[in-house]
């Protein structure tokens, strides 16, 4: 199986493309659960609730790693809440230093579509996006995960990154 998770800062169109790529390869997509966390607590989360969402994320991924078949497409990871506890603490739990699973390809998410508020998003201003994406860079790069960066409007998106995968992973 071929896992391909899907990076970046908050309103970059991460489970869109994720449900779009999904379709178009025939397979699993793992949701974010973070997003569903937080709609129902709220997002003024403490670290050991943003070690909580980190560590039911990794088991919805491994269940659907045993579910089987050639490609899986996740909505975000631990390391992306290893870049939440950054961004909202300044450092992050040491149980992130342990997270077990690295996907085999990250796509990092460019800040090139506008900020779309909703009820649980919070870093929406021009610069806390860019502090946001710089982390995600530092935190893929310091875990040696093999990622690319990836932008675009509308189906320029969905296509750059399906095309991106392809040639990543064949």
């Amino acid at each position: 199986m071929k896992t391909i998770c899907l990076h970046g800062a908050e309103s970059t169109g991460k489970s869109t493309l994720a449900i779009q790529l999904g379709a178009m390869l025939g397979c699993e997509v793992v949701p974010e659960y973070g997003r569903a966390y937080c709609e129902e607590h709220g997002n003024e989360v403490s670290m050991v609730e943003l070690v909580h969402i980190a560590d039911v994320q990794l088991k919805l991924i491994d269940k659907a790693i045993a579910r089987g078949g050639e490609w899986l497409i996740i909505d975000t990871d631990a390391i992306t809440t290893a870049v939440w506890a950054q961004i909202m603490f300044g450092r992050k739990d040491p149980w992130f230093d342990t997270i077990p699973f690295q996907a085999d390809f990250y796509l990092l998410l460019k800040t090139d579509l506008p900020f779309v508020q909703d009820s649980v998003r919070v870093y929406g201003g021009n610069d806390e996006r860019k502090v946001f994406h710089d982390l995600c860079v530092k935190e893929l790069e310091s875990r040696g995960c093999r990622y690319i960066e990836t932008g675009g409007l509308g189906a320029e998106r969905k296509n750059n990154a399906l095309s991106l995968i392809r040639r990543a992973l064949g």
